[in-house]
């Protein structure tokens, strides 16, 4: 079994969505700390031609409380000024006709975590893109937030039985294969390709949310841009 784990983040871009197809099971790591101003709750789009960067609002999120342990903002507006600007921003996309209910489900899903919310999303991509990769909270099931950094990635994926175990090229520095191998797990690292697609007319911006992706590719052509990646 393949497994990755990652923290949840909402709309994220392709690279994302690339190790999440990788694995069989894809881990949400839910339990660590928030980060203020990371990829949580915000990513960016294409808006009049421009990358715009959207945040959705949280009530007193902090890097002392953990992913899990934050909810979304009492306003709930932030969800119709959304697709407000989601909508100006795509109407014209090939795809809209087919993404924006879609988008609409995922943005008004009902709960008032943004853990929840982005999980909830997630398991909507995966269907939509007809992906069979089974999303787990790791808040829900490992017991293990004693532990910390390597040992506990480890610990995971030895409670899963894996044998191969992918993370983000980012983090090549911090994991030993070593560690891995004598633990009978295969680590490798996914590389992003450089992930290229006609956005109506504009000059081409890399690494906006997967929503992007989406509102100019059918599913075949996303499901092909998927596997533009190696592992190292």
């Amino acid at each position: 079994m393949t497994i990755a784990i990652m923290q949840p983040y909402f709309l994220p871009y392709i690279g994302y969505m690339q190790l999440m197809s990788a694995v069989d099971k894809f881990i949400l790591y839910d339990d660590v700390a928030f980060i203020n101003r990371g990829w949580i709750n915000r990513n960016r789009l294409l808006i009049n031609g421009q990358e715009h960067l959207f945040t959705i609002p949280l009530k007193d999120a902090s890097q002392n409380k953990l992913i899990n342990e934050v909810h979304l903002a009492d306003d709930p507006k932030w969800r119709s000024k959304l697709l407000k600007t989601i909508d100006q921003g795509y109407r014209k996309a090939p795809y809209y006709g087919t993404v924006m209910p879609l988008t609409e489900k995922i943005i008004n899903f009902t709960t008032d975590s943004i853990a929840e919310l982005i999980h909830a999303s997630l398991v909507e991509l995966n269907q939509y893109l007809g992906l069979t990769t089974q999303l787990i909270a790791s808040s829900s099931i490992y017991n293990n937030t004693h532990l910390k950094a390597q040992e506990r990635i480890l610990a995971i994926c030895q409670q899963e039985k894996a044998s191969h175990y992918i993370n983000p090229i980012g983090g090549i520095e911090l994991y030993n294969k070593s560690t891995f191998v004598e633990a009978g797990i295969n680590l490798s690292f996914i590389q992003s390709k450089r992930v290229m697609y006609p956005q109506f007319k504009n000059e081409f911006i890399p690494w906006l949310s997967i929503l992007d992706v989406l509102m100019f590719n059918d599913v075949p052509d996303v499901r092909k841009l998927l596997e533009e990646y190696e592992l190292v």
